[in-house]
């Protein structure tokens, strides 16, 4: 499994224009093979901006590749520039991946992926 996050820091005042947005793109990533879920978090507010982050889920790390090299993601992207202006960034957004090493389900049952 491999998560992939990017993070936003939103600058006071543009929190509901930036969550707007996002409330308004179609989805694409329903339509590549090994795509698990999506979540926008909200995360803490600080002095200078507000932390938000995009989080998908893939099967494989090989997944997620094929979904940034793929029509659906340009397609996705297509517009981000037509927002200029109406939403203001402390910086570009910060991309972290992750390999799950370890996963636990709402029963309690692990998965120890390296096993």
């Amino acid at each position: 499994m491999y998560i992939a996050m990017n993070r936003f820091r939103v600058v006071p005042g543009y929190e509901e224009a930036f969550e707007a947005i996002w409330r308004g793109r179609q989805g694409r990533l329903a339509e590549l093979p090994g795509y698990l879920e999506f979540h926008m978090l909200k995360g803490p507010k600080a002095e200078d901006h507000t932390l938000y982050a995009s989080h998908t889920v893939w099967e494989t790390f090989e997944d997620f590749q094929a979904w940034t090299k793929s029509e659906q993601f340009r397609a996705a992207h297509a517009n981000a520039g037509n927002n200029r202006g109406k939403v203001e960034y402390l910086s570009g957004p910060h991309f972290e991946g992750f390999e799950v090493i370890i996963h636990e389900d709402k029963n309690g049952v692990r998965a120890d992926a390296a096993a």
